[in-house]
């Protein structure tokens, strides 16, 4: 896939799961959320994964291991190996790697995952500022993770330590709510230092290439729920994806994506993998899919028809990205949302 400006997204008449070889998957709002499956996600991966397709677990959260993070979903129902799993802190590890000599101290600021990911690249974690590490790397280290760190990641990169970030995700889903993400605290550090750091997560061209390298896919689907990671992502890796509607994404911010932001296909939960997407049609002075009609007025978003809501959502982001263009769609789409009770 090009990156071009997308104005409506694609169909298609095959199966997703037939037609990608490997699912690139996001886990936080796709797969689980605050720690238990969400609705239809084990069948459908089930699914998927007896018709022949590879599923691969993305993560830009670098707080557990991929032997934790295979063990959680295996727990849910969904058997997975280490080797299924890439966190943003392999992937930081790795650009670590290709910048300090071998066996280099790295200061941890996060939990156990990036410490396992440093270690497999021959690289030593350690705890503070004057252990004299070659490197500070910060990932997210849980609710729990003591100011004092910030503190320590400061006194290093102030010095003139290279400074580094797994993700700088704002925001992580949990069961209780939407909660301050490693982002958040890269600010912190950002803040006190005036410091930039080099990023390796998600929607960062690091991340896809430690995806890539895992994997061997071939021929890759992207799944996620947020626009500015997993769907900017796939779009600078120039790969397809799928939106679905289970995590942080909802209607009108899928309407007002950027380009970058646009995802080639949108379903309600990961059962889109399953079956071939509708094709949205210019109908008119608007677009079509399903039972709906959409068009974009002077002022508003309009919607005409019935059907499948998912299909009428489909028409709507015709209307708004043709509109936008390369822009963001500023137009209200309030009551054509209410409508299809999104």
């Amino acid at each position: 896939m090009s990156q071009r400006v997308r104005t409506k997204p694609e169909g298609i008449e095959r199966a997703l799961s037939e037609a990608y070889d490997t699912a690139l998957l996001d886990l936080d709002g796709v797969v689980y959320a605050g720690g238990n499956a969400i609705a239809h996600a084990v069948e459908s991966l089930a699914t998927a994964r007896e018709g022949g397709m590879h599923l691969a677990y993305v993560t830009n959260n670098a707080l557990r291991t991929p032997d934790t993070v295979a063990g959680h979903l295996t727990e849910l129902g969904i058997p997975t190996g280490a080797d299924d799993v890439i966190t943003s802190a392999q992937a930081v590890a790795r650009l670590i790697s290709e910048q300090v000599p071998a066996g280099s101290r790295v200061l941890v600021i996060g939990g156990e995952g990036l410490r396992v990911a440093l270690q497999e690249r021959g690289l030593e974690p350690v705890e503070s500022a004057d252990d004299d590490p070659a490197a500070v790397v910060q990932g997210f280290g849980g609710p729990d993770l003591p100011w004092g760190r910030f503190a320590e990641a400061s006194y290093a990169v102030a010095r003139g330590v290279p400074w580094f970030a797994s993700n700088t995700d704002l925001t992580i889903p949990s069961g209780r709510g939407i909660a301050p993400g490693n982002g958040a605290a890269v600010e912190v550090v950002r803040i006190a230092t005036g410091a930039e750091p080099q990023v390796a997560g998600k929607p960062l061209p690091p991340m896809h290439r430690e995806t890539i390298l895992r994997t061997g896919a071939e021929r890759p689907l992207v799944v996620g729920d947020r626009l500015d990671t997993d769907i900017e992502g796939a779009f600078n890796g120039e790969v397809d994806s799928l939106l679905v509607l289970t995590g942080v994404t909802d209607g009108a911010q899928l309407l007002a994506a950027p380009p970058q932001h646009r995802p080639t296909y949108v379903d309600a939960d990961l059962r889109g993998m399953l079956t071939g997407q509708p094709e949205v049609t210019e109908a008119g002075d608007g677009f079509r899919c399903g039972g709906w009609t959409a068009t974009a007025g002077k002022e508003r978003l309009e919607i005409d028809g019935d059907g499948e809501a998912l299909d009428g959502l489909r028409a709507l982001c015709a209307a708004a990205w043709t509109a936008a263009g390369e822009g963001v769609c500023e137009l209200d789409g309030g009551k054509a949302l209410a409508r299809l009770g999104l």
